[in-house]
């Protein structure tokens, strides 16, 4: 077996991966919000299997030993700089996870719960007990462990499979899709996530993935049982690309859903009528949401385009002294 035969074997999986149907949803500047606030996670969890491999492959301990195989320290050290420390702009620095979040800022995405989320990690001695008690999606958090199961094997080569057919080798097709499903009017909205999918098509299919099968190759050697091992790491990571994020995102997708319908009856109830402030008076709207209330628990229920116009378009007349 070589790096053609697994390519050959996990060329369909990976082009269901690129041609699945959740690119075609990402239209709207609310699609793709949905969808970042999801897959930031993959991003940050993509960094950890980067790290994984630059721990198994290099030396990153004080005393500094040699290791054993410095073609493939090389390799993911090419990766990593420009992961961690690309050089985007002249004089402008920073890692891949960073410009995502700064791409999510700018369309208006909501970053706190992955802020959160990092600050937890930070102050955590157990990254796995942070996981699975933070409140996210079932789904997001089984992606991550799985991610992590790969990493704690400190297998070179299984790490190195699941980082290079289940991204590196893959992300150039998926983040082109992205591209395309976007308009001309939103993909001017999200200048720096696009340019973030153009950089990583740039780095990931004319240098990146090439590299990264190169380590492959370096790794695996003659070993039979390693090439084994590296064609199935990467179908599981494909399916877990492919089954996690689009799960996380329909779920949410089929809440917001069930909210408005919820919405939509509750607005019929004519008992107490709704109104804002314009120029010319008073005028009748619908209401920003409701509110539900159980056992002393609040749950919101909002219309998030009603909310959002109300907010953005009322003159609030606010008093600053």
């Amino acid at each position: 077996m070589n790096i053609n035969t697994v390519i050959k074997h996990i060329e369909n999986s990976q082009t269901e991966l690129v041609n699945h149907n959740i690119y075609n949803n990402i239209k709207t500047i609310d699609d793709l919000k949905l969808f970042m606030e999801n897959h930031i996670f993959a991003v940050w969890d993509f960094m950890s299997l980067l790290k994984g491999l630059q721990v198994n492959l290099t030396c990153t301990t004080n005393p500094w030993t040699p290791v054993e195989n410095t073609e493939a320290a090389r390799f993911i050290n090419e990766i990593v700089l420009e992961e961690e420390t690309d050089e985007i702009k002249e004089h402008h620095v920073t890692s891949h996870f960073e410009l995502y979040l700064e791409s999510m800022k700018e369309i208006g995405a909501d970053t706190s719960i992955i802020d959160e989320f990092i600050n937890k990690i930070k102050g955590s001695n157990n990254y796995r007990k942070t996981i699975e008690d933070f409140d996210i999606d079932d789904n997001l958090k089984s992606f991550m462990n799985f991610t992590f199961d790969i990493i704690e094997s400190n297998e070179a080569h299984k790490i190195a499979a699941a980082f290079t057919f289940g991204r590196e080798n893959v992300i150039p097709d998926m983040f082109i899709e992205i591209v395309k499903g976007l308009n001309k009017e939103n993909s001017s909205i999200a200048d720096k996530f696009v340019f973030y999918l153009e950089r990583h098509i740039e780095l990931d299919g004319d240098d990146h993935g090439p590299i990264a099968l190169r380590m492959i190759e370096n790794l695996c050697g003659d070993d039979k049982k390693k090439w084994e091992d590296v064609k199935m790491n990467g179908l599981k990571f494909i399916a877990a690309n492919q089954r996690s994020i689009y799960m996380t995102v329909a779920s949410y997708k089929n809440l917001t859903a069930a909210k408005l319908m919820i919405v939509r009856k509750l607005e019929k109830v004519k008992t107490i009528g709704t109104f804002l402030k314009d120029g010319n008076g008073y005028k009748v709207t619908a209401p920003e949401g409701f509110v539900a209330i159980k056992s002393g628990q609040a749950t919101k229920l909002v219309d998030r385009l009603e909310f959002s116009v109300a907010n953005f378009t009322t003159d609030k007349n606010w008093d600053t002294k």
